[in-house]
């Protein structure tokens, strides 16, 4: 499910992120500063291989706290564009499973409101992580701690 609008894009999909799509929509002539962090399935964890991450959401309620969540981080900076996007079902090795982008006018408060969505976004919204391994071992994988950053 996406929502797309004028100045913020929130997705949950079963289909690869595009990131090339992502990077147009915050395309703006007011951000002279565009911040994307693309977190993706990684083979190795701990010293154990990774075949397979396999995500679920309540899909309303994630939704609901990812507009949210832009909605703190846009009384904190001056953000004229923002998306968070999320696959969901399995996701292989080297392949995007969230995509977090920011524009800004400057630099700092596109890194600073972007590091605060993803942040959040790993302990705010109902998504979950299971992992599947080379021997066969499955797994759902805890959230994280929340971030230090208060949410005003």
């Amino acid at each position: 499910m996406a929502e797309k609008l004028n100045k913020r894009w929130v997705s949950l999909s079963k289909t690869p992120l595009d990131i090339a799509a992502a990077y147009q929509f915050l395309q703006t002539p007011a951000a002279g500063g565009i911040a994307l962090f693309i977190g993706t399935t990684r083979q190795w964890t701990d010293g154990h291989e990774t075949t397979l991450l396999t995500y679920e959401s309540y899909e309303p309620m994630a939704l609901r706290e990812m507009h949210l969540m832009i909605d703190i981080a846009a009384r904190r900076w001056p953000i004229s564009r923002a998306c968070i996007l999320h696959r969901l079902g399995e996701v292989p090795p080297a392949e995007a499973s969230v995509l977090v982008g920011v524009a800004t006018a400057h630099r700092p408060e596109a890194f600073e409101a972007c590091r605060f969505l993803i942040d959040r976004l790993k302990v705010q919204v109902p998504i979950w992580k299971q992992e599947h391994l080379t021997d066969g071992e499955v797994h759902w994988i805890e959230g994280n701690d929340p971030p230090e950053t208060t949410v005003t």
